[in-house]
C-alpha cells in the first residue's frame, strides 16, 4: 500500500488507453448495443478475484475483525457482526498481514500464548504493535470464512531463513523444530497455504527494504528457492509495479523482476488506487480504462518474458491491492485512526468497473484482493457497538455471489462522453459471465449521471429462456454515502424482464451498477 500521496498529475495518468470493446462513437440519445455470443470466451473466471486484504493497519484488524473483550466479539476475539457481513461478502482468498507491515513482521513474534507476545514499534504506520493477531489467528479466521489464506513474506527487512521457517511452520508435515513449535501451539497437522507473497511493493521508495528490480529479484529468487524446496507445491506471487510516479519505468521493473522469477513465481502482483481529488465525476469514472490499459502491458511483458519457457509455463496477475483511495491520503498517515475513507455511490460505480475490468481480462487476471477488509478504506466500517456497509460493500458481493464461470467477449456500440485525457469513453461499461448450467450473468455500469442508457441484447446461437432478473445499485445522489444511521446506496431487486427470443431490452438509470441474471435456452 503506498504510503506517499499522489499527486493531481500522477492521478491524471492512471487512465492510459481507449476502451477495449466500444465500437464507433454514437451519441447518448442512441441505444446501446451489446452483441453476446457463447462461444466467444475470454476466458474462466477465477473465484480468487473476489478476494480481500487485512493488513495490521489502524483499525482494519483491531478494531475491526478481531476486538478482544468486546461483547460482539466470540471466545477467540473475532467481532461476530463483522464476521457476518464478510461472510455475506463471500471473501474468496484474503491476504495478510500487509502491506507495508509486512516489510518489517517477524512471524515469530505472532505465535505462542497471546499474553507472552512481544510488543514491538510498528514504523509502517506508526502504531505499537501487539502481535495478539498471528498466523494461528489469521488462519482460523479464513477457515471460519471459507476464504484461501494468502500470506506475504517480509522480503524488506527479513531474511530467506524467517521465510523459508514461515512456510515450513505452515505447511511442513514433517518432524522438525519449526513443526514441534507449530505443535507445542496448539496445532498438530500443517494448514497447507498454497498462496505466498514474496514482499509487497518492493519497488516503492515508501517501503522498508526497498530495492532496486535487480537486486529485488536476486533476493526474491533465493526466497523463492528455498521456499519452494520446503514445499514444492505452494504458488508464489511476485512483488510488481505499485510505483506509478513521474518518471519511474514501472514496466522495467516487471520486466526485470520476470527475468529473474520467471521459473519460480505463478503471479506477478500489480497494485492500483484511484480517486477523484479534482472532484471531476465523469474523468473518475474513466479511472478503470487505465486499469485495461496496464492489465494489456503487463500481460505483454509475461509473454515476453515466457518466451522460451515450457508450454505449460503460465504467469497470471494478481492484483492484490486495489480500491479508490484518496480523501484519507496525506504525507501523515501514522496512528491507529488513519485511512477512514467513507465511500459514496460514484466511489462504487468505480468499484463495479474495476470488476467489469477483471472480468473482462479473466484470462490473465486470476487474483485481485480489494484493499481492505474493515475500516481502513473498506466495505465494512465499525464502531465498538456496531457497523455499517459501505457503498462499495454492494457491487463486490453482487459480483463474488454471481459472477462466475466463463467470461465472454461483447461486442459493445455504447454512447460516450469525451474525457479530456481519453477522448471517447462509453457511457455503458459491460462485462458478462456464463455458466454450465446455463445460467447468464450481465453487468453493466452506465457512468451517466443525469440520463438513464437505454440498450438492446443480441444473443447469438442460443435463444434467452424466461425473465432476467434484476439487481440494482443506485441512491439518490452520485454523492450519497452510507452511515450508521442511514443506508441511501445499496443493492435493490426491480422488476424481472421478459425477453423476446435472441433479444433483450433494458433500461439502465443515470448513475447506476446494474446485474441482469438469467438463462439461455
Amino acid at each position: 500500500m503506498q504510503k506517499h500521496a499522489l499527486s493531481r498529475r500522477e492521478f491524471s495518468a492512471l487512465a492510459l488507453a481507449a476502451p477495449v470493446l466500444l465500437k464507433g462513437s454514437q451519441v447518448s440519445s442512441q441505444a446501446a448495443r451489446i452483441s453476446i455470443d457463447p462461444n466467444r470466451v475470454i476466458g474462466q473466471i477465477d473465484p480468487q478475484i473476489y478476494g480481500n486484504f487485512l493488513e495490521h493497519l489502524g483499525r482494519c484488524i483491531e478494531g475491526g475483525v478481531f476486538d478482544e473483550g468486546s461483547s460482539l466479539s466470540d471466545a477467540e476475539g473475532f467481532r461476530r457482526d463483522v464476521l457476518k457481513a464478510v461472510e455475506d461478502l463471500h471473501v474468496s482468498i484474503l491476504r495478510w498481514p500487509g502491506g507495508n507491515f509486512s516489510s518489517n513482521y517477524n512471524w515469530m513474534d505472532g505465535i505462542g500464548p497471546r499474553d507472552s507476545r512481544p510488543r514491538r514499534l510498528e514504523m509502517a504506520w506508526g502504531t505499537i504493535e501487539s502481535n495478539r493477531f498471528g498466523t494461528h489467528e489469521f488462519l482460523d479466521y479464513t477457515s471460519k470464512i471459507g476464504a484461501e489464506p494468502y500470506i506475504c513474506a517480509n522480503l524488506g527487512t527479513g531474511t530467506w531463513d524467517e521465510a523459508q521457517q514461515w512456510v515450513e511452520y505452515v505447511n511442513f508435515d514433517g518432524d522438525t523444530a519449526t513443526t514441534r513449535l507449530r505443535k507445542k501451539n496448539g496445532r498438530d497437522k500443517p494448514w497447507k497455504v498454497t498462496y505466498w507473497g514474496l514482499g509487497n511493493e518492493m519497488d516503492g521508495p515508501w517501503q522498508m527494504g526497498h530495492r532496486t528490480a535487480d537486486d529485488y529479484g536476486k533476493f526474491a529468487l533465493e526466497a523463492a528457492k528455498l521456499m519452494h524446496w520446503t514445499d514444492p507445491s505452494i504458488k508464489l506471487v511476485a512483488s510488481g509495479s505499485s510505483n506509478y510516479s513521474s518518471g519511474v519505468d514501472w514496466v522495467g521493473w516487471n520486466r526485470t523482476v520476470l527475468s529473474y522469477l520467471k521459473e519460480h513465481v505463478d503471479y506477478l502482483s500489480l497494485h492500483l488506487y484511484v480517486g477523484n481529488p479534482e472532484n471531476d465525476y465523469y474523468e473518475f469514472q474513466a479511472s478503470t480504462v487505465g486499469l485495461a490499459n496496464r492489465i494489456k502491458i503487463t500481460e505483454g511483458v509475461i509473454r515476453n518474458a515466457l518466451w522460451d519457457a515450457p508450454r505449460d509455463k503460465k504467469i497470471y496477475i494478481a492484483w492484490d491491492e486495489w480500491n479508490v483511495w484518496y480523501r484519507a491520503r496525506n504525507d501523515s498517515e501514522r496512528g491507529r485512526r488513519i485511512l477512514e475513507e467513507r465511500y459514496n455511490l460514484e466511489d462504487a460505480l468505480v468499484i463495479s468497473s474495476f470488476l467489469n475490468t477483471f472480468v473482462n481480462h479473466a484470462h490473465i487476471v486470476k487474483i485481485a484482493n480489494m484493499a481492505q477488509l474493515v475500516n481502513v478504506i473498506a466495505p465494512i466500517f465499525t464502531s465498538k457497538t456496531g457497523l455499517f456497509l459501505q457503498t462499495i460493500y454492494y457491487p463486490l458481493q453482487l459480483f463474488a455471489s454471481n459472477s462466475h464461470g466463463r467470461a465472454l467477449e461483447l461486442v459493445v456500440e455504447s454512447p460516450t462522453y469525451n474525457s479530456k485525457r481519453l477522448g471517447p469513453v462509453p457511457y455503458l461499461d459491460v462485462s458478462a459471465a456464463y455458466n454450465d448450467d446455463g445460467t447468464l450473468i450481465l453487468n453493466v455500469t452506465n457512468r451517466h449521471r443525469e440520463q438513464s442508457q437505454d440498450a438492446v441484447f443480441e444473443l447469438k446461437s442460443k435463444h434467452f429462456n424466461g425473465d432476467f432478473q434484476v439487481f440494482e445499485v443506485n441512491g439518490p445522489d452520485i454523492k450519497s454515502e452510507n452511515s450508521f444511521e442511514s443506508t441511501l446506496v445499496k443493492t435493490t431487486t426491480q422488476k424481472p424482464i421478459a425477453p423476446n427470443g435472441a433479444t433483450l431490452k433494458c433500461s439502465f438509470p443515470a448513475h447506476s451498477f446494474t446485474m441482469l441474471k438469467g438463462r439461455l435456452r
